[in-house]
């Protein structure tokens, strides 16, 4: 029997589990299998400090070159897996070879979604998802350049971010009616659109695009908006292609229990894939960060080597845009919440925001107020209900109402 742990994804999950499968003691063969050219890299400065010039390319990358043939991974890059057999207990690569596994981990990450309009396909779009893509902005985003970002997302606003900062005019276009209502809700997302207003981007709510063109975005009303460059940030879609063709639980993502193993008892997954159940909520949650990405392939590498491992922990995630900074924890779902409230100044963009359900924290986001991640996870997990007036009561401190 092949004793080989077979990793498809040379992505920061997948590096992770690498690291972590040799840091507790795995000795056997370790293959790390990606299509990208690229060593293991970690996405967030994508979007944050290379896009604005800021991080080195080196700083970017999970590990020195050398790390992997020093602790005996065997890294193939620019290589695609094509298929799984379960029964046969091999993964297929794009050139006809098989190679076996004793335990496979899915770390295959996510794609960004095309939009799907005449022109969503051409050449000149951009999307952001791997290094190359953010190589092609930093020379989009130049003085007086025209970027049109479709979508208002995180990665569509960190970019827009990063264009100002560059000097670029930019133009967001959004469906909804605020950025990342969705998300975060009226009252915080409205945050956003007065930050982005005030850094002179020309944010456009409630319409919907027609077509992409040589000379930019055609909305649905037959305006125009000109652009050099249009990125398009609608969101991603985690890659599932190879669990569904091989029989596995797929629903959001790649189903997992919560030791991340799937419906397979020899296959794994973790990060943007992994639809994965979660002890305190209760059910499957699937977390596009990069906490999960670094967090999760631990539990999985104990899973792999019998050691049952639990991943319960609060999702994290953080941004950064121009002045503002901003650390979110917790899970707040739409419907999942009926009040939000605040500490601090949220003109100032210095506060506190809380979800809360029934008097419980289910979620708390700090801007530019910093060391209180511990104590908002800490509520979050209590699942104590707690009184409003105190936790607006900037006066109390908030591990007192632990």
């Amino acid at each position: 029997m092949d004793t080989s742990y077979v990793i498809l994804g040379a992505s920061l999950a997948g590096a992770k589990a690498a690291e972590a499968l040799r840091a507790e003691g795995f000795d056997g063969p370790v293959v790390l299998i990606g299509d990208e050219t690229e060593r293991p890299y970690e996405r967030p400065p994508l979007s944050k400090g290379y896009l604005l010039g800021g991080t080195e390319r080196e700083k970017i990358f999970v590990h020195p070159a050398g790390w992997y043939a020093e602790h005996g991974v065997e890294l193939r890059l620019g290589t695609a897996a094509t298929a799984i057999d379960p029964q046969a207990r091999t993964v297929t690569l794009a050139d006809g070879s098989r190679l076996g596994w004793s335990k496979l981990l899915l770390a295959t990450g996510s794609s960004p979604r095309r939009l799907p309009v005449p022109g969503g396909d051409r050449e000149a779009v951009r999307h952001l998802r791997r290094v190359g893509d953010s190589d092609r902005l930093r020379e989009d985003f130049r003085p007086g350049a025209r970027i049109a970002i479709i979508g208002a997302g995180w990665i569509g606003l960190e970019a827009a971010a990063a264009a100002r900062a560059a000097g670029a005019q930019v133009t967001v276009l959004e469906a909804a009616e605020l950025p990342l209502l969705r998300v975060l809700g009226r009252e915080v997302a409205q945050v956003f659109a007065d930050l982005h207003r005030a850094h002179g981007v020309d944010l456009r709510f409630g319409v919907q695009v027609a077509e992409l063109t040589d000379q930019g975005v055609r909305l649905a009303d037959g305006a125009l908006v000109p652009a050099d460059t249009v990125l398009v940030g609608v969101g991603i879609s985690p890659n599932t292609a190879l669990a569904e063709a091989a029989g596995l639980s797929v629903d959001n993502g790649v189903r997992t229990d919560e030791h991340l193993r799937t419906s397979h008892p020899d296959i794994f997954a973790a990060g943007d894939v992994a639809n994965a159940f979660h002890p305190l909520y209760g059910k499957p949650i699937r977390v596009e960060h990069w906490a999960n990405a670094v967090n999760q392939p631990k539990v999985a590498a104990l899973s792999m080597l019998g050691r049952e491992a639990v991943y319960d922990r609060v999702p994290y995630f953080f941004t950064d845009q121009y002045d503002l900074g901003m650390e979110y924890t917790g899970y707040a779902e739409p419907g999942g919440y009926d009040r939000v409230v605040f500490r601090g100044d949220v003109a100032a963009r210095e506060f506190i925001a809380f979800w809360l359900a029934d008097g419980q924290v289910v979620a708390g986001m700090n801007v530019n107020v910093w060391d209180v991640t511990d104590p908002i996870r800490e509520l979050v997990r209590s699942g104590r209900r707690i009184d409003p007036e105190k936790l607006t009561n900037g006066r109390v401190p908030l591990a007192d109402l632990l």
